[in-house]
């Protein structure tokens, strides 16, 4: 366990220094700090690291690519890719993968790439009914495809919807700017995939 655990570490590093080699440079000092963050803290996968830990999420696409899912997130009340805690996971596009389905109720979800999509590093408020001090979230975010479009509405979410690049960017409440980056980034993807 401590092998595998180590491997997928030095894995992440080795996508995350991947990543900066194209991102822009907003991105890529998220991803140093990311990477600097799980060089530093030995229980970085772990939700017990109070200050922060790494997450996992996925930014879906529909079957035919032109629309992405999204959740009306219950706790943060705000508009999300599905995703969530490593929960002592070290192989986060397992991560990302597992939290996908379980958030989406869709099992049959393709990674594009096993490559980065993504990162972001946001802050989480307190929570006093989880006894949670606010902590940072370490996320990094991976590419998927839907095979279909039928979802389910965890108890985590208030509403799913699938949306096109427009109807995010028209969102109430209105969408972060990390969500926002995701969907221009996939729309650009998309455009790319059809020529």
């Amino acid at each position: 366990m401590i092998n595998e655990m180590t491997d997928h570490r030095e894995d992440l590093l080795r996508k995350l220094s991947l990543f900066c080699k194209t991102a822009p440079r907003q991105q890529e000092e998220c991803a140093r700090k990311l990477a600097e963050f799980v060089r530093s803290t030995p229980d970085c996968f772990e939700r017990s690291h109070s200050a922060g830990h790494i997450t996992g999420s996925a930014w879906i696409l529909s079957p035919d690519g032109g629309k992405s899912l999204l959740t009306l997130h219950r706790r943060l009340g705000r508009w999300l890719q599905p995703g969530g805690h490593a929960d002592g996971e070290s192989d986060t596009l397992s991560v990302a993968l597992r939290e996908a389905r379980e958030e989406s109720g869709i099992a049959a979800l393709i990674p594009l790439s096993e490559d980065i999509f993504d990162v972001d590093i946001h802050s989480i408020p307190a929570s006093a009914a989880r006894q949670e001090p606010e902590h940072l979230h370490y996320d990094v975010r991976y590419l998927l495809r839907a095979m279909h479009e039928r979802f389910t509405v965890s108890s985590e979410s208030i509403a799913l919807g699938w949306f096109t690049l427009e109807e995010v960017e028209t969102l109430e409440p209105a969408p972060d700017e990390s969500v926002l980056r995701l969907a221009r980034k996939a729309h650009v993807m998309f455009d790319k995939l059809r020529t």
